[in-house]
């Protein structure tokens, strides 16, 4: 492998790397607690994390799945379902 691609494979690493939320962006982002984000990981509800020695993180892709995957409310009510 020549110092092009080791360079090219280099800035596609850090780019994937910087791209990755905490736990404190995943609470921003839902507008809930760390504590809430922690919780949710203990009782493997939430999205998918990596661990990075002691750190955990986030994809953008898995938390957006993870957030389209919850069930949603206020849609139309039918007339059957009003009775």
């Amino acid at each position: 492998m020549n110092s092009s691609q080791l360079s090219e494979r280099g800035s596609v690493a850090n780019t994937r790397l910087e791209s990755l939320l905490n736990e404190r962006d995943v609470a921003r982002i839902t507008g809930l607690s760390v504590a809430s984000v922690r919780r949710w990981r203990v009782l493997r509800k939430g999205p998918e994390y990596i661990k990075i020695g002691a750190s955990v993180r986030y994809t953008p892709e898995s938390l957006a799945a993870w957030l389209k995957s919850r069930p949603t409310g206020g849609g139309e009510v039918t007339s059957a379902e009003a009775k």
